[in-house]
């Protein structure tokens, strides 16, 4: 069972999502990852690591190239994050497609079906 977030953390974690969502609009020069939007993030709790969520419009045949971009420009949004960041250490990140949108329009779309049933 996962630890409770503390305070500290949920702050370092918000501060990513918000620097990480200006670095992809307006830092990164991959086509792939100006259109994303940081929808969360993880840290543990010695700030080491970050598990941070992306989502965008994308097929899934291009989510593993999304994610490989992303992986490359790791480095490069660790750097950006130091100063903004004011951590000795700054997390490393790692990358994940966030699928809470296309899994709550299905769920939407199943309730739809059980209250108005075909042919009933």
């Amino acid at each position: 069972m996962p630890q409770p977030e503390s305070p500290r953390t949920r702050r370092v974690a918000d501060r990513i999502v918000v620097e990480l969502a200006e670095c992809l609009a307006s830092k990164v020069e991959d086509p792939r990852l100006r259109n994303l939007t940081v929808t969360g993030a993880r840290i543990s709790r010695d700030l080491s690591a970050a598990r941070v969520w992306v989502s965008g419009t994308m097929t899934a045949e291009e989510e593993p190239g999304v994610l490989k971009a992303l992986a490359h420009a790791a480095p490069f949004l660790r750097s950006y994050l130091a100063p903004r960041l004011g951590l000795r250490i700054v997390p490393t990140l790692t990358f994940h497609i966030d699928k809470s949108i296309e899994t709550g329009t299905r769920i939407e779309q199943l309730l739809r079906e059980l209250e108005h049933p075909e042919g009933g």
